[in-house]
């Protein structure tokens, strides 16, 4: 190599990068890289230093920045650099400078002008160049500095300039959606783009603003469903290929953008469900990114208007999925169903026991992932099953985070389908024990609430009985080591109000016990505090019922220990209990009533019992009071404060930014509306597809003029995006040739389904051993899907349908299917039910009825022949109606 490294660099470089590479330690790497820092500085500061070594100086600042070292004393190399008349030197500086500074440096005023001079450069490698300077460096404040450049870029003659003037307009939009509010319409220009990659960065900034207002871009569905499908056709170049799968990420985005316009949204939904069919059927399963647009495509499916044979096909998809020997897979499949049930609730009956295998996975992010499903197709038949199981999980973990948010989980779903309170109670009990002081405080008095409460039902047996299990429960677990603060509150409250209630226990006993409770915990003055007025309420009961006070030593010692506590709380409540114990039995009956924790208190808010006080303090020549806004020099000072803010703010500073310049739009016609949105892309009346009929949404009218300004003008739509000739209109006066092509159509799907039926068949044939399914698993499907079906042989995700809902859902499929037969005899599974046309009906560009450019003055032949295709079609919502 002589002196120059493999990548061009001097050996010195290389030799750098070697040494640090082969250092043992982290002081010998420093000690390495401060030398060569020392190097460096020597070196720029040479006023003979040539461009070609200033480079490579530049380059070796970099290595050292990406190693965590200061390097910030050649920022200003790197500025210079980006001003080189030569190309390579140029995109140097611009790489260093946009690896070395952010939006907010104090260099990066240094740049601007030159951005400013390079986005109108003839050369398009450094408008490329200075678009992803702009990119990265541009901030909120330098933007309107390079709008306009950015703006006239994205009618560039070069593809790739186009598209990164796209993304430099999104970037901007990102930062400061004020600034470029007036300039969305141009994506709406750009997704017409001849060029497929300044389309697919269109997606990008169209997604953002789909996702803030979905309802302005309802008008763009046909065109996104248009684009979709002439995707998934492979009318794309092969360049866009990847693992054999067209265009997967264009795809993937279109897909999300349409489960934001089809959600909620029946006509719009409609008009996807073709493409989406399709899709799901094309995907190829033996590569990662094929599994990635099935999965999309499940999403796309559980966002949109519910479709019956799309649904069946993503079950079946997820079946696959959980099929999976993959992780990876069984993870996409478990959160595929979770989106899924939310529509089909019986779906995940199909798929009992893979979830069970899912749920006993020893892959700790997949068992996280199940119970996030179980959590949500809980209902008031499995509750019982699904809390235990989330309960021994939430043991089982040592993580904060997700224990606390398991035990926030059993707790909602235990209040919203408790079978009982008994359970309730139970249940409450062991989240608190092993949970700790991770649980809500609402969560307590929610249970101390429904122990006083009781069923809610005038059964007094029934709410006894609660309050009785509930002692038995407390007062074994009151002795356990290391229990929450929380729960030791919970266990005070209930043994103080309800103890001794049943005669179970003596009053001696469960004072010594809430005595042993506040021994236990001295450093924890709130247990205490509960422990105290719990033995307060034990002594008035006692009291009141007229039976003989023992009070125990060693509660007679916590009173004289609390009587000198530090803690005012906490000696009121010593001094309380001690008054309590001297009163009569009357006046402690009437003090602390029996039960009367559901009492409603009734609040005197103008405290009337004082107004004799008030009066006779009249009498002796007290003075009434007199509101402060209502004494005397109260609003004069008032007035002055007031004076004073105005003054501050009259000679103050301001910081306000001024106003953005409007743009002007020359030209326009004062007949046009002055919105600046484009018209919305209309397509043809007319199908596109002999398979399919698209419903056109009705679009507001614009005048014609100025209507030059608003639709674009392109030539050659036809040649774009794959074959030059497939949108020549066939001969008019024969039938055979389209009848060939939904022949050859039909040819190829069924080739495909065979393909795909081996697949499966081999894949089957490879697990066809019959796995004995074990009694307890078999058990569990029962507790948390409602048993297996007998009467189904069908299998898909190893499990079985349950019976009744498997034999509802058959019977309403064979409906639809008996409603749609007639109108097509031979019908594959996504075929949605439409009618294969058979016409002389000339075909017409795709791509045109995106633009929605079609002239009014078009051949009137081929209008007539739409017209007549249009009227002898069916209606397509008749297909959905069921």
């Amino acid at each position: 190599m002589g002196s120059q490294g493999g990548f061009g660099q001097s050996k010195e470089f290389l030799d750098l990068v070697k040494s640090i590479g082969e250092a043992r330690s982290k002081a010998e790497e420093d000690r390495i890289v401060l030398t060569e820092i020392e190097t460096l500085k020597r070196r720029i500061a040479e006023p003979d230093t040539t461009r070609r070594k200033m480079k490579e100086y530049i380059i070796r600042l970099l290595y050292i920045e990406m190693l965590g070292h200061d390097a910030s004393f050649g920022y200003i190399h790197a500025v210079k650099m980006s001003h080189c008349d030569s190309l390579i030197l140029k995109r140097t500086g611009y790489l260093a400078v946009t690896l070395f500074l952010n939006e907010d440096h104090d260099l990066i005023i240094l740049i601007v002008n030159t951005i400013q001079k390079d986005l109108k450069s003839d050369n398009y490698l450094v408008v490329c160049a200075a678009l992803n300077a702009v990119c990265r460096l541009i901030n909120e404040e330098t933007i309107p500095a390079v709008l306009p450049q950015v703006v006239e870029l994205l009618e560039h003659p070069k593809e790739a300039v186009r598209k990164k003037a796209v993304m430099a307009l999104h970037r901007f939009y990102q930062r400061s959606s004020s600034s470029v509010s007036h300039l969305v319409s141009n994506f709406r220009k750009r997704l017409c783009d001849s060029d497929p990659g300044v389309m697919g960065a269109t997606l990008c900034p169209l997604f953002d603003l789909i996702t803030i207002d979905v309802n302005s871009y309802k008008d763009l569905v046909v065109s996104f469903v248009s684009i979709l499908k002439q995707v998934a056709e492979r009318r794309l170049p092969k360049s866009y290929d990847y693992h054999q799968m067209p265009a997967p990420f264009i795809q993937i985005k279109l897909l999300k953008i349409l489960c934001l316009l089809g959600n909620g949204d029946k006509q719009s939904s409609e008009h996807m469900y073709t493409v989406v069919g399709d899709i799901m059927r094309k995907c190829d399963l033996t590569s990662n990114i094929g599994n990635a647009i099935l999965y999309e495509s499940i999403c796309c499916v559980s966002s949109i208007h519910p479709n019956p044979m799309l649904i069946d096909a993503a079950a079946d998809a997820i079946s696959k999925f959980l099929k999976s020997d993959s992780h990876n897979l069984k993870y996409m499949g478990i959160d595929a169903l979770g989106r899924l049930i939310k529509i089909s609730p019986e779906t995940a009956e199909q798929h009992q026991l893979a979830v069970i295998d899912c749920l006993e996975d020893p892959d700790d992010t997949l068992k996280r992932k199940t119970f996030e499903l179980l959590y949500k197709m809980t209902k008031s038949t499995n509750v019982e099953v699904i809390v235990d199981r989330m309960i021994d999980y939430m043991i089982s973990i040592n993580d904060t985070h997700y224990k606390t948010e398991t035990a926030s989980r059993c707790v909602e779903l235990a209040e919203q389908f408790a079978p009982s309170n008994n359970w309730f109670i139970q249940t409450m009990n062991k989240v608190f024990e092993h949970a700790g002081d991770l649980v809500n405080s609402k969560v307590a008095h929610n249970l101390m609430r429904l122990i006083a409460e009781g069923f809610g039902k005038d059964d007094d047996t029934a709410d006894s009985q609660l309050r009785s299990s509930a002692v038995e429960s407390y007062v074994r677990i009151i002795g356990e080591p290391k229990l929450p603060s929380a729960f030791l509150q919970v266990i005070c409250w209930v043994l103080g109000e309800y103890g001794t209630v049943d005669g179970n226990y003596t009053a001696s006993y469960i004072a010594g016990k809430l005595c042993d409770v506040a021994e236990a915990h001295s450093s924890d003055d709130t247990v205490k505090a509960y422990a105290v007025t719990a033995l307060m309420k034990i002594y008035a009961f006692e009291i009141a019922a007229g039976r003989k006070l023992d009070m125990l030593p060693e509660c007679q010692s916590l009173i004289e220990e609390l009587s000198a506590s530090h803690s005012t709380d906490l000696q009121q409540r010593a001094y309380e209990l001690q008054a309590v114990i001297g009163l009569e039995a009357q006046a402690v009956e009437n003090i602390m009533p029996v039960d009367a924790s559901c009492e409603d208190i009734e609040i005197d808010e103008s405290l009337s019992f004082l107004d004799s006080y008030v009066q006779e303090s009249f009498e002796k020549g007290a003075q009434p009071y007199i509101p402060e806004s209502e004494r005397y020099g109260a609003v004069n000072m008032s007035n002055f404060r007031n004076q004073d803010q105005h003054d501050a703010s009259t000679h103050a500073l301001r910081f306000e930014a001024y106003e953005l310049p409007k743009p002007t739009m020359a030209g326009r016609s004062p007949t046009v509306s002055s919105s600046t949105e484009l018209v919305p892309l209309v397509p043809e009346p007319q199908p596109t597809y002999p398979r399919e009929i698209y419903q056109t949404p009705s679009v507001p009218s614009v005048s014609d003029t100025g209507s030059s300004e608003y639709k674009l003008r392109l030539d050659g739509v036809q040649k774009k995006w794959g074959r030059p000739n497939y949108s020549t209109p066939a001969p008019s006066n024969t039938n055979s040739d389209s009848h060939k092509t939904a022949n050859g159509e039909t040819q190829r799907d069924g080739a495909s389904n065979v393909k795909s039926r081996a697949r499966d068949a081999s894949y089957d044939s490879r697990r066809s051993p019959q796995v004995e399914i074990s009694p307890e698993k078999q058990k569990l499907a029962a507790s948390l899907f409602g048993g297996m079906s007998q009467s189904k042989n069908k299998q898909s995700g190893g499990g079985h349908k349950a019976s009744k809902t498997t034999n509802r859902a058959a019977e309403k499929t064979h409906m639809v299917k008996e409603v749609t037969t007639p109108v097509q005899p031979t019908q594959d599974l996504l075929d949605m039910g439409e009618p294969t046309i058979a016409s002389s009906i000339p075909s017409v560009d795709p791509f045109k009825q995106l633009e929605g450019l079609l002239d009014i003055t078009q051949d009137a032949s081929a209008q007539s022949s739409g017209s007549v295709g249009a009227t002898n079609a069916p209606d397509i919502t008749s297909f959905y109606a069921e």
